[in-house]
């Protein structure tokens, strides 16, 4: 037999669900995961300016949970507890801390800073040491400030040093001199565009006309008769190169007289003989040549 339930009984069931996931959805966009295994630990600190419920919580970059409660403990000053949430696997060695950072965007984040050197753990729900950086307002105050004043009179004395540069006469006079030297070099882009215009086409014609003359030369080339050229060509040089053989070889007078070195030196000795002759003759002709009369 199935049970009935009066319209009153299911509107409070649907109602219930409805409170149920709408605490669900609000927790889920804080980041807060309501199904997920946690440890939670408690942070003392001094000052929690910025810092909200579901401030992230990081290691080295890495978020690992998130604040849950802010609380004020009202029987002292300068106390206030947070209780952080983070994942169950998370471990923190003895002696680490949490560092309150500001951000521009996101109010603050809280920095886990492990001591890497011990290997005790805390436990869930023991007290970390909350530390915070110094406000970047008091920070640019303390720092920035006294910088500021002391450029200062510098940045005077420069913009002083600036102002005599500018008012200087010979910035003027180079100024003047800058006008006229654009105003030449306008002067001399109209009149190359000028020449541009009036020489470029008749230059353009020439090139024309030289590049056609060039074809037809070339035209002229390509029909001639090379190939009977080189033939001719080839002939006299075979006819060279048989006669540089006969002379070399020695079956031929020519060849002999150029390469027997006897018959050079008998030529050469008989057109010494001569000449000795032809000398002696001069300086003695009487004894070869004889006169008589009657």
């Amino acid at each position: 037999m199935k049970a009935k339930f009066s319209k009153e009984v299911v509107i409070g069931i649907v109602t219930i669900i409805c409170l149920a996931l709408f605490y669900i959805s609000v927790n889920y966009l804080k980041g807060i995961n309501l199904f997920k295994a946690v440890n939670y630990y408690y942070v003392s600190c001094s000052n929690v300016k910025d810092v909200v419920v579901s401030s992230p919580v990081f290691v080295e970059g890495f978020k690992v949970g998130l604040v849950r409660k802010i609380n004020y403990d009202y029987s002292t000053t300068g106390k206030i507890t947070l209780e952080i949430h983070l994942d169950k696997g998370m471990k923190i060695n003895k002696g680490s801390y949490v560092m309150l950072e500001k951000t521009l965007l996101s109010g603050a984040e809280l920095h886990l800073k492990l001591n890497p050197y011990v290997n005790e753990f805390l436990r869930p729900g023991d007290t970390l040491e909350g530390r915070t950086q110094a406000d970047m307002m008091a920070s640019l105050q303390s720092e920035m400030l006294p910088q500021i004043n002391n450029i200062l009179p510098k940045l005077d004395s420069i913009l002083l040093g600036l102002q005599m540069i500018v008012n200087h006469p010979a910035i003027a006079q180079s100024l003047q001199n800058i006008e006229h030297t654009t105003a030449n070099l306008e002067l001399s882009s109209q009149r190359l565009s000028s020449l541009l215009d009036r020489d470029i086409p008749v230059i353009a014609g020439n090139l024309k006309t030289t590049t056609e003359n060039f074809a037809a030369l070339s035209d002229e080339v390509r029909n001639l008769k090379l190939s009977e050229s080189v033939s001719m060509l080839n002939l006299t040089l075979g006819n060279l190169n048989n006669t540089a053989a006969r002379l070399s070889a020695t079956d031929n007078s020519l060849g002999l007289l150029l390469n027997d070195t006897a018959l050079y030196n008998t030529v050469n000795q008989t057109i010494l003989n001569a000449s000795d002759l032809i000398s002696d003759l001069k300086a003695n002709p009487k004894k070869y040549i004889h006169f008589s009369v009657f």
